[in-house]
């Protein structure tokens, strides 16, 4: 009997080892973590290149074929981990939505923009970037668009992996210009397209900047600073829900339907206009009985910006997937025809199968990397909160808009980011003017100095000037990876 008594210290044993075990546990967790994201997105791609495998074999061109695949599919979730966090972040940095609920919304509307709406047929020389006539060789074309593909993912994958938000666009330019120049020289680069190409590295974060501060601006005149804030909200919120559904409305008739229906700038804004008057109109008894409770004070004014933010995200995601997914399918696309064909086109239709990598491999890229960006652009640069994220979301839709217009060419990272810049230095200058107006109140030993001045700054320098740096040195660090690989592809 006396075998089987209890003893409490087998308890204490027993927890020991249970402590011991969990501690494992945690440890191997923590150890496995960084390998899932990247075992799976091997996986992916492998799957990519098993598939085309399957359909085309390894011989009579299918081994080009394969291999783009494979290229068009890392480069497929490269854009997911970096592009899609300019529209999901603002959102999060806000706290509007949660990540998780950030990632899913950002899957389904990705997904649904590029197999809906993504463009049916692309430029195979990437809008004119590389004169046609210098790579009519079928062989050059094909390996100058291998070595564009995987140059332009390798360049994103680093940036994504320093955390800088890049153009994937000017990435792929920059990738295709590389290799055309290393196989036909420097007088095949189209130079005044790449002369606009640099000039938006300007223009998109500044227009973008400009509008997102102006609305910013409005909201602060018209709506903080009143005196009763729920009664001014109730009379501007509503106009600035109309703003944003007609700008959406616009954005999405220009960019996102493109493959389903073809709409002139004209056209487009009429559409804008119109959804904008009536979503104005519907939006008045809606927030009035959203705001009546509130109490009058900057935080209850959160709560009427919260869900058009969350659509704004949405429809910014449906356009993107429509538009740049051909960052991704495009030259993977014209491999396809000239290597079946045997001639070089002009433009080049996108099989069902390609538009699927590009729109599984972006959803799969923001699924597995896409956090660390989404957290960059969302919180790291400046504090935002749901107004200022709604000036971001809707100065990307009225840049593109702005930038069709007047025909340049713009990148929607560029635009988003510049939009969050833009917000900060916004809130950094009206900061400053509201403390030198206390100078009347307050004696000099009073105000902040220096370096209390310092510290208040509310856009983190830094990352400012590491994304700036990565967004001026995209086209020539693609390009110069792209003109290696080919050579060492035409050395083969």
């Amino acid at each position: 009997m006396a075998q089987n008594q209890f003893d409490p210290r087998d308890l204490e044993t027993l927890d020991r080892d249970l402590d011991r075990l969990s501690a494992i546990e945690v440890a191997s967790n923590y150890v496995s973590r960084p390998i899932v994201g990247p075992s799976l997105a091997i996986v992916f791609i492998a799957i990519a290149g098993l598939a085309s495998a399957t359909m085309f074999g390894f011989s009579n061109g299918g081994f080009l074929i394969v291999l783009a695949a494979i290229f068009g599919a890392y480069m497929a979730l490269n854009i997911g981990a970096n592009d899609v966090a300019n529209n999901m972040g603002p959102a999060v940095g806000a706290k509007a939505i949660t990540m998780a609920g950030a990632i899913a919304i950002a899957v389904v509307f990705e997904s649904a923009g590029a197999l809906i709406a993504g463009g049916d047929v692309v430029s195979t020389i990437a809008k004119g970037i590389i004169d046609q006539s210098a790579l009519s060789n079928t062989q050059s074309f094909i390996w100058a668009m291998l070595a564009a593909l995987l140059a332009s993912a390798l360049w994103v994958n680093l940036a994504t992996w320093i955390g800088a938000p890049v153009s994937t666009t000017h990435s792929v330019v920059g990738g295709v210009m590389g290799a055309g120049i290393a196989a036909a020289g420097l007088a095949s680069v189209n130079w005044p397209t790449m002369s606009a190409i640099a000039a938006s590295w300007v223009i998109s974060p500044v227009l973008g900047g400009v509008i997102a501060a102006s609305f910013l601006a409005l909201i602060k005149s018209r709506i903080i600073y009143q005196e009763d804030k729920i009664q001014a909200a109730r009379k501007w919120v509503p106009i600035l829900l109309g703003i944003m559904a007609g700008a959406f409305a616009t954005y999405l008739a220009l960019k996102g339907i493109k493959k389903l229906l073809k709409i002139d700038l004209s056209t487009a804004l009429g559409i804008g206009v119109a959804a904008g008057i009536l979503v104005t109109i519907l939006m008045f008894p809606v927030i009035k009985k959203q705001s009546e409770g509130l109490e009058n004070r900057n935080k209850s004014l959160k709560v009427l910006f919260r869900i058009p933010l969350l659509v704004s995200a949405a429809l910014l995601s449906f356009a993107h997937g429509a538009n740049d997914v051909a960052n991704a399918v495009g030259p993977l696309a014209a491999i396809v025809q000239a290597s079946q064909s045997g001639m070089v086109e002009g433009t080049a239709a996108i099989p069902l199968w390609v538009m699927i990598i590009g729109a599984l491999g972006i959803s799969f890229g923001l699924f597995l990397f896409g956090p660390k960006l989404i957290h960059m652009v969302g919180n790291q640069i400046t504090k935002l909160n749901p107004m200022r994220a709604y000036c971001v979301a809707l100065s990307a839709a009225i840049t593109v808009i702005v930038a069709s217009w007047l025909g340049l060419p713009v990148s929607s990272t560029h635009i988003a980011v510049g939009g969050v810049f833009g917000v900060g230095f916004f809130r950094e200058w009206d900061a400053d003017r509201r403390r030198q107006r206390l100078q009347i109140e307050l004696s000099k030993s009073d105000l902040p100095g220096r370096e209390e001045k310092k510290r208040r700054k509310l856009v983190r320098r830094s990352h400012f000037m590491t994304i700036i740096a990565a967004w001026v040195i995209t086209v020539p660090s693609a390009a110069l990876i792209s003109a290696a690989i080919y050579l060492v592809f035409s050395n083969l």
